[in-house]
């Protein structure tokens, strides 16, 4: 994530449609939609759908493990060379689908419904995250602005926030399971009709010249996409259970709107800390520190006592998640002897296989002990083995990182 130094200001005054910055602003309205609201919502949501649905842990950590199975064949779909069309289309078009299986999460109580719909957005949230970041990527490289990629990359986070703000300010209205939902959905699709014109139909850039000779790929890459799916398995049971494990607390109850808000908070800075952490240590070193640190709320979570121990801990978790993220496909990118987008595809279907397994893993394991202690330490130990793949102990190469 090495480039320029100056920092993105969403705050600023309008940028004309078209421009670099709008693009970046685009792909970040993207990621909010899709990712932020599309995958992530069902983390606030949920203790509502449990409360009044009665759905038990076991059946909570299937719904959203059917959204992670998605998302993982919509990585290896995206993967595909021979797809028609052009990456604007698709991420567009994923959009839309996403915003729609949002919305319609509200149309029937039913646990297969449920199950078909989060299938769904899942492979729709990785079509947009690959093709809208490889679009953007490209794009910024071809301007010379890289390090517009914070902006891109922020948009997780202002998704997970706007909708966590969404979601406890109409709970607090009395809107139920149903409505919030429909909100979703709708926040949703207003984010398409502005990436719509922000990020507008015009030539894409020629790939970027990469490194040839080497018929074998770089064993770093190897190793990249297994920490990949380590971090997958890592931070998906504290992302999808931490409302629900705040609400099963009864000290702690009253921490429940503002906990998935931290998350999204710390979220929006994330990949422009680790961006700077990235120019000074390289962006493999940055990948497996920001897993450590990871690593170290994940386990906070359960181990630590309290609201601030609470709220530390979804700190560090949003702090990380989408640092991580970018760290990895950016990283993944540099890596590539190819086109990148096969390298970015395998990486999120690595993620997607790591995701799929956890939910299930802690609702089951929450069956057997009524506790999500033993699984999120599993989870907090899948970090730490991520952070020793990828952690280069020798000095970074000015030409690799």
């Amino acid at each position: 994530m090495t480039g320029e130094s100056e920092a993105p200001c969403p705050a600023a005054e309008p940028v004309p449609a078209g421009s670099v910055a709008a693009v970046a602003l685009g792909g970040c309205l993207a990621l909010a939609a899709a990712m932020g609201i599309g995958r992530f919502v069902y983390t606030p949501i949920l203790p509502f759908m449990v409360e009044r649905l009665g759905l038990t842990q076991a059946e909570a950590g299937v719904i959203a493990s059917a959204n992670f199975l998605g998302y993982l064949l919509g990585a290896l779909a995206a993967a595909k060379a021979s797809l028609p069309g052009g990456r604007r289309r698709w991420f567009l078009f994923s959009l839309g689908i996403s915003a729609a299986t949002t919305a319609a999460m509200a149309i029937e109580a039913s646990v297969p419904l449920f199950l078909f719909l989060r299938f769904a957005s899942g492979v729709a949230s990785a079509f947009v995250l690959v093709f809208a970041s490889a679009l953007v990527l490209d794009r910024l490289a071809a301007a010379g602005r890289p390090a517009l990629s914070a902006l891109h990359f922020a948009g997780v986070g202002v998704g997970i926030a706007g909708s966590a703000v969404l979601v406890a300010g109409l709970a607090a209205g009395g809107v139920g399971w149903r409505g919030l939902w429909l909100a979703s959905g709708a926040l949703a699709l207003l984010a398409l009709l502005a990436v719509l014109r922000l990020v507008p139909a015009e030539p894409e850039p020629p790939p970027a010249h990469r490194r040839a000779g080497r018929a074998r790929p770089d064993p770093r890459l190897i190793a990249l996409i297994l920490a990949y799916g380590f971090f997958g398995f890592g931070y998906v049971i504290t992302a999808t259970f931490i409302s629900t494990l705040v609400r099963l607390t009864p000290a702690l109850q009253w921490l429940e709107p503002y906990v998935w808000l931290t998350v999204g908070l710390a979220g929006i800075p994330s990949v422009a800390v680790w961006g700077w952490v990235a120019k000074r240590i390289g962006n493999g070193r940055a990948f497996a520190v920001a897993c450590l640190v990871e690593s170290i709320g994940v386990a906070f979570s359960v181990l630590g006592e309290g609201a601030v121990a609470v709220l530390l801990a979804a700190a560090l978790l949003g702090g990380t998640i989408m640092g991580i993220t970018a760290l990895g496909l950016v990283h993944a990118r540099s890596l590539s002897t190819g086109d990148p987008r096969r390298s970015m595809a395998l990486m999120t279907a690595a993620f997607g296989l790591g995701q799929m397994i956890g939910p299930s893993f802690a609702g089951f394991a929450y069956g057997i002990g009524q506790s999500f202690t033993l699984p999120t330490l599993v989870a907090s130990a899948a970090l730490l083995l991520a952070f020793f793949l990828t952690m280069e102990w020798r000095p970074p190469r000015s030409d690799r990182d």
